[in-house]
């Protein structure tokens, strides 16, 4: 008992003094780049520019990964369906960084075989025509692809999926992209970032600016309710779905939302992901450990950015979707073990469907150092932080900024160098969930910024997702959180009551099936991360 109060204590004294020493550095003096937000794309943003020797700060208004960058596909992929639109650019784009991602990070990046089907009558997937689009797809990766493209036969592809219906099937094309934890992807990137000299600060609201040479930025730290200010040579606004919404920003975002669902992996047991389709839509069925994700949706949003829910109508259609292509199975609700639904902040075009829509990033400069990053996908997060670093640092050249900036700038690095060695990943870090654990929990209260227990169940690990037994699991979590930052038995209580509001299954959700929900699947759509 003794052992465990001096873990305890020093725990607790570890993750307070890290915030205090977070909170008085990023004060210190101007910074050379402020990043707001703390998805993806901020962390990239901020490893990069740290990585080059600049003076980088970083905040998140809620926790780290919050939004888009928890809610994804979790894929790693060129876009084969964006191929078939003529997006080559962003298909090539995309290809190479999926593989310099399986460099830096390989425990988060698994190579992914797809099996993507064709039916007798489908006019909008033809398999010879698909047959050219994968080998395209691997000549865009160099020739080397995460795996090499091949065709099958129906009875090889009824081989490898048995529970596939094989009505009018013809056969299939199987090609790689990668898997990967997009929330995990993103504190990996954070704490590389944190290890190259970034100060980085979850629940720390940026509230306003203004510019009297540098820019002077007012900031909220949310646990402590205190206001205070950040001098910045540069700012970044990477702040997806949230762009839009903040001073001095000028981003035009057009929302959708994504739904994913998660099963036991023997309802719809795939061994590799199978791609499903209805007219030019796409969803996935896709292996995670014991369990299948199943999505994932594309409509239109105009809800509240805080709290993304999905509605009876997302779930219905995605069950419905699914046992059309696996006619045995017969899903129903009761079979959702969990769920989340997420944004994809896409440069606005208010014209034509949501899939239509680019996914390619835009990177502007509407005032001398503010920089807006909008769009992009997960995939090429590593790339929109080099771009962004590369404007920033023109700026400067531009303004004679560079004899005031913190030492040389140098190269960028961020494509060769590993995210973290894998001592520093092992056991806390991958596509899996780890182990349930009391060491993994204080490991992220005293190394990863987590201070809520929705922040370990749902960020850090996925056992919120993952496990049956989540709400029992978040319980013994709140137990042990609570001895590491020494919470009293209301604050205990408060945290449970916090958790228990995250809506993750139909049964704990308050639909919102309307004639307008309905409307908005009986429009075309499809699924992109």
């Amino acid at each position: 008992m003794h052992g465990v109060t001096r873990a305890a204590e020093a725990g607790q004294l570890r993750a307070t003094e890290q915030r205090r020493a977070a909170l008085r550095s990023i004060q210190e003096g101007p910074v050379d780049v402020l990043v707001i937000g703390g998805g993806v794309v901020g962390a990239g943003v901020a490893r990069d520019a740290a990585m080059r020797g600049l003076r980088v700060g970083l905040v998140e208004q809620h926790d780290f990964a919050f939004g888009t960058s928890s809610r994804s596909s979790r894929l790693l992929h060129g876009g084969l369906r964006y191929l078939a639109q003529g997006r080559v650019g962003l298909v090539r784009e995309a290809s190479v960084e999926k593989k310099v991602i399986h460099h830096i990070a390989p425990h988060l990046a698994e190579p992914l075989p797809f099996i993507f089907p064709t039916y007798r009558g489908n006019r909008d997937w033809v398999l010879w025509q698909l047959k050219i689009g994968v080998k395209l797809y691997d000549l865009f990766c160099g020739g080397r692809n995460l795996g090499k493209s091949t065709w099958l036969r129906r009875s090889e592809v009824l081989q490898r999926v048995p529970d596939l219906g094989a009505a009018g099937l013809k056969g299939a094309v199987r090609y790689y992209d990668g898997f990967t934890n997009d929330a995990r992807l993103t504190l990996d990137t954070l704490r590389s970032a944190a290890k190259g000299g970034a100060t980085v600060l979850n629940y720390c609201r940026f509230k306003d600016a203004s510019r009297p040479g540098d820019w002077v930025c007012e900031l909220e730290d949310r646990l402590a309710q205190s206001i205070f200010r950040v001098r910045a040579r540069a700012v970044v606004n990477a702040t997806g779905p949230w762009a839009e919404g903040l001073p001095h920003s000028r981003v035009k975002l057009r929302l959708t939302k994504g739904v994913h669902l998660v099963v036991e992996r023997g309802r719809v047991p795939v061994t590799e992901t199978v791609v499903m389709t209805q007219g030019e839509r796409i969803l996935f069925a896709i292996p995670w450990g014991e369990r299948t994700l199943l999505g994932t949706t594309d409509t239109d949003y105009r809800g509240p950015l805080d709290d993304v829910r999905a509605d009876a109508t997302d779930v219905s259609y995605v069950l419905q979707v699914t046992n059309q292509f696996f006619p045995t199975v017969k899903l129903v609700e009761a079979d959702v073990i969990s769920l989340w639904a997420g944004l994809r902040p896409l440069v606005a075009d208010a014209g034509g469907k949501p899939s239509d829509i680019s996914r390619a990033h835009e990177i502007h400069n509407p005032e001398p150092g503010w920089w807006d990053v909008a769009g992009g996908k997960l995939t090429t997060y590593r790339l929109m932080g080099e771009q962004t670093v590369d404007h920033i640092v023109q700026g400067f050249i531009g303004l004679q900024f560079l004899q005031g900036l913190h030492g040389e700038i140098g190269r960028c690095r961020t494509a060769e160098e590993p995210l973290l060695a894998a001592a520093e990943t092992s056991g806390v870090s991958g596509i899996l969930p780890p182990e349930f654990s009391r060491a993994v929990v204080e490991h992220y209260v005293a190394r990863e910024w987590a201070v809520h227990v929705d922040d370990v169940m749902v960020r850090r690990t996925s056992w919120h997702y993952y496990l049956r037994d989540a709400a029992a699991r978040a319980q013994q979590v709140a137990v042990w959180m609570a001895e590491l930052l020494s919470w009293t038995e209301a604050q205990r209580a408060a945290e449970i009551a916090r958790y228990s509001q995250i809506g993750s299954c139909p049964a704990t959700q308050k639909p919102e099936c309307s004639a307008d929900a309905k409307q908005r699947h009986d429009r075309p759509h499809a699924p992109v991360v």
